[in-house]
């Protein structure tokens, strides 16, 4: 069972009062995170670049700032991890196209119930700073640069923080941290990978996969470390795939 108590001798006074409440160290940079990131490509041209360097800079702050509250959050270096990160990449890209996103799904299904053919989905705009400053190209490097530093080094903590260590546990009992992380509980494994997978609309089968394997690893091993291996392992990949491919989808 991992510790969650202030490592002050003293109580907390202040903003710190909140970070002793499990729950907020474990939500809130992903909530910010969210956040911030529902302001990508609005407001401005570029601004999807822009928004999504402030949100990894400011929540990996963050996270570095509040980790004395996050015990858990401390990367492993086990070979399995990197294991499952692999595999994990390979099937998020070969499986990429061949399954229906969750919009297509939800246009079959209307189909069906109305007759009506629905509108066909806005593509999506690659991501591909690149392209978009072709007249800046340090800028576009540097903003794709934060992209893969963030996608490996920010999300897997943030994420698995989230996912693996609080929601995993919240769903088998809300008092969580008397859970230890390596608690088995079916509902809450096969749950939380849901929730994953709902979060990728587009992958939501590679997104559950994803879940599923990180989690085992995080029961198998009674750390999250592991998984936030995997997950740094598996973005990495994926990110040089599409850097070296061209194919912007991934990034």
């Amino acid at each position: 069972m991992d510790s969650h108590s202030n490592p002050k001798a003293t109580p907390p006074a202040g903003w710190q009062q909140w970070l002793a409440i499990p729950e907020v160290p474990r939500a809130l940079p992903f909530a910010l995170f969210l956040l911030i990131g529902s302001f990508q490509g609005k407001g401005f041209a570029g601004s999807e670049y822009w928004m999504y360097a402030v949100k990894t800079i400011g929540v990996g702050l963050l996270l570095w700032s509040i980790r004395g509250w996050l015990p858990e959050m401390k990367w492993s270096f086990r070979i399995e991890g990197v294991v499952v990160g692999l595999v994990i990449a390979g099937l998020w890209i070969g499986l990429d196209g061949k399954i229906p996103s969750l919009d297509e799904l939800w246009g079959m299904g209307r189909k069906l119930i109305t007759g009506k053919a629905p509108e066909p989905p806005k593509p999506e705009v690659p991501w591909n700073p690149l392209e978009f400053y072709k007249d800046a190209p340090l800028l576009g490097w540097t903003f794709l640069m934060i992209r893969v530093l963030g996608r490996s080094l920010v999300v897997p903590p943030l994420e698995e923080v989230f996912y693996r260590s609080f929601l995993y546990r919240y769903f088998a009992n809300p008092k969580f941290t008397e859970l230890p992380l390596n608690t088995w509980h079916l509902v809450s494994f096969v749950s939380t990978s849901a929730v994953f997978g709902l979060s990728h609309p587009g992958q939501w089968v590679q997104a559950i996969l994803c879940g599923l394997a990180f989690q085992a690893l995080v029961v198998r091993f009674g750390r999250i470390g592991d998984a936030m291996l995997a997950h740094a392992t598996t973005n990495l990949v994926i990110s040089i795939y599409a850097i070296a491919t061209r194919q912007w989808q991934f990034t």
